[in-house]
C-alpha cells in the first residue's frame, strides 16, 4: 500500500511539473493549461462563457514564404496601439477617454503586430500620443510623449533584424519638423524608407529580403499631406488604399475613406482594411474579431476588386474566441502566398497548391510552436456542413487523448490545492 501511494504521488508530482499543452478551444482554468502563444480566457459576447484556451501569436508570413514583395504579404495592425487599459497618466490628471488596447507596445510587437497606428499632436512642448477632441490635445485625453513608444520600436527593430514595422500617423503636429525631432531622438532614421524607392502607380515594392538587406525596416505614413515635401514623410494615401475607419468599416459594403481612392483602383499597391468600431468596447471585441471580421474580410476582398488587405487594423488584438485576426491573418497568406488554406500549409520551393497536410482541408489549421489553430474564412464559397461535421468529428478524435490529459491534471491540481 505504502508502494502504491508513493507510485501514486509520483504520477501527481510529474503531472504537475510538467505544463499541459492544450490546444485552442481546450477547457482550461488558467494559461499554464494552454500552450505556448496561447492564454486562457472566454468570449462571453459570443455566449462563450466557458474559459478556454484562445490565441495571441502571429504567424509571420516571411518566416515560411520568404522573398516576395512586400505587398503581397498581410500583416496585423493595432489601431490607436498607444491608448492602452490601465496605462498610468503622465499628466497628473485622471485621463477620460477611449481605450484600444491591453498590452504594451512592446509585447505587441513581440507577438505578431507589424503596423502601429499612432495619433500624434503637439502637446506640452512636445509630441505626444493622444485622443483628441476637435484636434486637441488635453491633460485628461494625453497617453505620453511620443518619443518613449518610438523607443519601443527601436528596440523591437534592434533585437529582430529582419523583421518590418509599418506607422501610421493621425498628424496632428504643427510644430515645425517636429515629426522629423521625434524620430530622429528615438534613433529610428537609421531604419527609415526613402519615399524616394517608394512605388507608385500600383507597382509591386521590393523583396522583404532586399528591404532588410538594405535595413529599409520602418515604413512611414502620414494623415498629413505637406509632410512629404516639408520632411520627407510619405502622404498616406499616395501610396495606400483604405477603407473607412470606424462603424462604416465593420458592416455593410466596405466603402473607402473619402481620402482614399476608390478600393478596386489600381492607383495603389497597398491596401489597409480597418476593422473596429466607432466606440470601443473591450467585452465585444472577441466577438468582433472571431465573427464579424471574417465576414468583412470577404466583403473588402470583393470590394477591392479580389484584392487581399496588406494590413488589417483591429482594436483589443489578442480578443476572440479562438483565433480571431490571427486565423484570418494566417488564411489570407496562405491562400496568397502558396495556395493553401493557411500560411503553416505553404512549402518553401513548391509550386503553389502544393500545401502540407493540416488534417483540416476546409479550415484554416495553423502550427505555432507545435499548437494548432483553426478558424474559418472563404473568399470564394464556404465548407459544407457535412465537411463542417467531418472535420469536427476528426478534431475531436485526434485530440481526445490530450483534452483527457489537461482535464486530469485540472482534477489532480484540485486534489492538491484543496
Amino acid at each position: 500500500m505504502a508502494a502504491l501511494s508513493f507510485l501514486l504521488s509520483l504520477q501527481i508530482t510529474l503531472l504537475l511539473l510538467i505544463p499541459c499543452s492544450c490546444q485552442v478551444g481546450d477547457s482550461c482554468s488558467s494559461a499554464r493549461d494552454c500552450g505556448a502563444g496561447l492564454y486562457c480566457g472566454n468570449c462571453a459576447a459570443a455566449g462563450k462563457t466557458r474559459t478556454s484556451c484562445i490565441r495571441d501569436l502571429a504567424i509571420q508570413p516571411t518566416s515560411i514564404v520568404k522573398g516576395l514583395p512586400f505587398n503581397r504579404y498581410s500583416w496585423l495592425v493595432t489601431h490607436n496601439s498607444f491608448s492602452i487599459v490601465g496605462e498610468p497618466s503622465r499628466t497628473g490628471v485622471e485621463r477620460v477617454t477611449f481605450y484600444n488596447q491591453e498590452d504594451t507596445v512592446t509585447n505587441q510587437l513581440r507577438n505578431g503586430v507589424r503596423g502601429l497606428m499612432l495619433d500624434m499632436y503637439d502637446f506640452n512642448g512636445d509630441v505626444w500620443l493622444c485622443h483628441s477632441l476637435q484636434g486637441q490635445c488635453y491633460n485628461f485625453t494625453a497617453f505620453e510623449p511620443a518619443i518613449d513608444t518610438l523607443k519601443e520600436v527601436e528596440a523591437f527593430l534592434s533585437e529582430n533584424p529582419t523583421e518590418i514595422v509599418t506607422i501610421f500617423i493621425e498628424d496632428y503636429v504643427h510644430s515645425p519638423m517636429g515629426l522629423s525631432k521625434v524620430f530622429t531622438a528615438a534613433d529610428l532614421m537609421k531604419y527609415w524608407y526613402p519615399i524616394s524607392e517608394m512605388p507608385t502607380s500600383g507597382m509591386d515594392w521590393p523583396s522583404v529580403t532586399d528591404m532588410v538587406a538594405k535595413n529599409h525596416r520602418l515604413l512611414v505614413f502620414t494623415s498629413d499631406a505637406s509632410k512629404e515635401a516639408s520632411e520627407g514623410i510619405a502622404y498616406q494615401w499616395s501610396y495606400l488604399l483604405e477603407n473607412e475607419s470606424g462603424d462604416p468599416g465593420i458592416t455593410g459594403s466596405c466603402p473607402n475613406r473619402k481620402e482614399s481612392q476608390p478600393l478596386n483602383s489600381r492607383s495603389a499597391s497597398l491596401f489597409l482594411q480597418n476593422y473596429f468600431p466607432t466606440i470601443p468596447v473591450e467585452s465585444e471585441a472577441c466577438k468582433e474579431n472571431s465573427v464579424g471580421l471574417p465576414q468583412m474580410v470577404e466583403t473588402c476582398y470583393a470590394a477591392a476588386g479580389n484584392r487581399i488587405p496588406n494590413f488589417i487594423s483591429v482594436n483589443f488584438y489578442m480578443r476572440s474566441n479562438g483565433g480571431g485576426i490571427f486565423d484570418v491573418q494566417d488564411r489570407i497568406n496562405g491562400l496568397t502566398l502558396c495556395g493553401c488554406n493557411t500560411i503553416a500549409a505553404c512549402q518553401i520551393g513548391a509550386p503553389a497548391g502544393s500545401c502540407k497536410d493540416t488534417g483540416a482541408p476546409n479550415r484554416t489549421s495553423s502550427s505555432v510552436n507545435g499548437n494548432v489553430y483553426s478558424g474559418t474564412i472563404e473568399f470564394k464559397s464556404h465548407a459544407s456542413s457535412a465537411a463542417s461535421n467531418t472535420n469536427i468529428w476528426s478534431n475531436f478524435v485526434g485530440l481526445l487523448s490530450l483534452v483527457l490529459v489537461c482535464q486530469a491534471v485540472l482534477i489532480f491540481q484540485a486534489l492538491v490545492f484543496i
